[in-house]
């Protein structure tokens, strides 16, 4: 049976500039966007999310929720030295350690011999050590798997941990919200409710017919999740080939200027992730993927090495044309990416 520990950061840009500025630890604070421009939340503190503001959340919303809100432009240099630290720790307990983004990481721990293999003990002390050496706090989950894992470490946030047995799993899964599981946003969700599925115990008595029916190739996943199934491994070394962000909205886009007015919204949060992963001189090409009011999803792509607005404006009026006057429901850019190992295996031999 596998050990896996999820490892999440507690609002890990705000915790940030809290711990450089004790004083602001108990006042409404967010990253991302400023009072005079547009732009999203990218994280904020507890003391804002008491007021109803959230990541990705447009600034100008967040303000109205709470006018007193501070926002900080973010200081991406400062973030990624407290993540290279946090990192660090983790490879003192394990080699298979998988990052998701600077805040969050996979850890298995099912061949440690450190306290006595205990996996609730290693999560343990990863959170007080990275308490310690940099003053920040992380809560944990550990489970059988990534998926449950993952799950987990959000059930006693923030500076919690909650261990997820594997006898405990099948009770567990059966009252999870399906709204839990990865890739099911909230239209997903609606959806499955019209079918009066709301929890993993709904899909489990689910004919597989319906759900394939319905969902698709997404149909078996949904399926494997409802019973507390991931067997994907953790993935140590392994390289990206793609950064994207993309926007599901409540409201279809109705034409062609609510999209462009979609892309710069996103633009500036690819850019951040791109900066985030160091990508930027990997870049051979860039998309659009718009998902229509009918759930139909096309892509276009076009080689390039940066990425720049005019070139995404016709991307998304060559993707919009394909909807044939169809209102658009999701929104999303990317880049591709060369492998970076190849890369530098032929930098080397140059």
């Amino acid at each position: 049976m596998r050990k896996i520990i999820h490892i999440d950061m507690d609002c890990f840009y705000a915790a940030v500039e809290m711990r450089d500025r004790p004083d602001w630890r108990t006042i409404p604070l967010a990253i991302g966007g400023s009072r005079q421009s547009r732009g999203v939340i990218s994280t904020c503190n507890y003391p804002a999310r008491a007021f109803g503001v959230r990541s990705a959340m447009p600034t100008h919303q967040a303000l109205k929720l709470c006018p007193h809100l501070l926002l900080l432009p973010g200081n991406m240099e400062k973030y990624k030295a407290a993540s290279l630290q946090i990192q660090a720790i983790f490879h003192r307990y394990t080699d298979k350690v998988e990052p998701l983004s600077l805040d969050e990481a996979y850890l298995d721990v099912s061949d440690s011999s450190l306290f006595n293999g205990s996996a609730t003990r290693i999560a343990e002390d990863i959170r007080r050590t990275i308490v310690q050496e940099t003053g920040l706090t992380a809560s944990a989950g550990v489970a059988p798997n990534k998926f449950l894992a993952k799950i987990a470490s959000d059930e006693n946030k923030p500076d919690g941990l909650f261990v997820l047995r594997p006898e405990q799993v099948s009770d567990f899964v059966r009252t999870l919200p399906l709204h839990k599981i990865p890739g099911v946003g909230k239209k997903t969700a609606e959806r499955l409710a019209l079918l009066g599925l709301y929890h993993c115990a709904d899909v489990q008595k689910a004919p597989l017919k319906q759900l394939i029916s319905h969902f698709g190739s997404f149909a078996e996943t949904l399926l494997e999740r409802s019973h507390g199934v991931d067997e994907r491994q953790v993935k140590n070394d392994y390289p990206r080939k793609s950064v994207a962000v993309e926007h599901t909205y409540d409201q279809d886009l109705p034409d062609l200027v609510a999209g462009e007015q979609s892309l710069l919204e996103l633009l500036p949060k690819l850019r951040r992730r791109i900066e985030r992963c160091d990508a930027a001189p990997f870049i051979q090409k860039i998309g659009i993927k718009l998902k229509f009011a009918d759930f139909q999803q096309t892509t276009v792509e076009r080689s390039q090495n940066e990425l720049d607005f005019l070139t995404l404006k016709q991307l998304l009026q060559q993707a919009w044309s394909r909807g044939e006057g169809k209102k658009v429901r999701l929104v999303g850019i990317h880049v591709g990416l060369k492998d970076q190992h190849a890369q530098a295996q032929l930098t080397l031999a140059l």
